[in-house]
């Protein structure tokens, strides 16, 4: 979700020194990284509300930041002055015109849901979202079409500032965490869930240090770090031919 525009960042909305005292304090591994890094703080764009960040957010998936970046102009001067357009002006241009500013034809069928879920009010305004728990908004958002959790996640934690998200899926918070925790493996999603309930209720600011490990460590370490383990299953004993002899004695 990288923006085109030079970032604004501001402090998030919530009590950030509370957030690393109280990590510090229960999670001796982190506490070096919270007091030798950059700390958490939100980013601010062109791109705010849900839909927007949508809109930006698909255009830049699969393809590089560079080209991304290109493509996302191009969306952005199909809307009224130069904006983003609207879900109402996304539903009225044509898939030439889209196809022209890059788009693939799937990304055009995820842009127009998610144009016409934002009229329908299942894609809520700023306004709204801020009002939204974060389950009910990863409920809401993934219901577009090409949209995971993982993009509803970097809204949340980018653009809302909300304190308890735990991307488990993240590769670099994966990575993170074993360059933390001293381990040759990435956790799976399941095993950094049970491990981050430690973090509660600040799994973001966790999560930020995770990255932050990543950009510490460098890429010749990261490189050393292998997908998670996989656990042999155990084989199932052969059962034994012929019928089972009966306990009971004859009369």
């Amino acid at each position: 979700m990288g923006a085109t525009v030079t970032a604004k960042y501001e402090m998030p909305p919530f009590d950030l020194r509370l957030a690393m005292d109280t990590l510090s304090a229960k999670d001796p591994r982190l506490a070096p990284l919270i007091k030798e890094t950059q700390e958490f703080r939100i980013e601010r764009g062109d791109a705010e509300s849900p839909y927007e960040v949508l809109v930006e957010a698909i255009t830049h998936q699969s393809i590089s930041g560079k080209a991304a970046a290109t493509i996302f102009g191009r969306v952005k001067a199909l809307g009224s002055n130069g904006s983003i357009p609207t879900p109402r002006e996304m539903l009225k241009l044509r898939k030439p015109a889209l196809r022209k500013a890059g788009l693939s034809g799937a990304k055009i069928l995820a842009m127009k849901d998610l144009a016409q879920k934002a009229i329908d009010g299942v894609v809520p305004t700023l306004e709204e979202a801020y009002k939204l728990s974060d389950e009910e908004l990863v409920k809401r958002l993934v219901s577009v079409r090409g949209i995971g959790a993982w993009t509803v996640e970097m809204f949340l934690i980018f653009r809302l500032g909300r304190p308890d998200v735990l991307p488990i899926h993240d590769l670099g918070v994966r990575k993170g965490w074993a360059i933390t925790y001293g381990k040759k493996y990435m956790p799976n999603p399941k095993e950094l869930l049970a491990f981050g309930e430690r973090w509660r209720p600040y799994r973001t600011v966790a999560s930020w240090y995770m990255w932050r490990a990543c950009q510490r460590a460098g890429h010749a370490a990261l490189r050393k770090i292998r997908p998670h383990k996989i656990k042999p299953r155990k084989l199932a004993q052969p059962r034994r031919k012929g019928r089972r002899k009966s306990s009971r004695l004859k009369a």
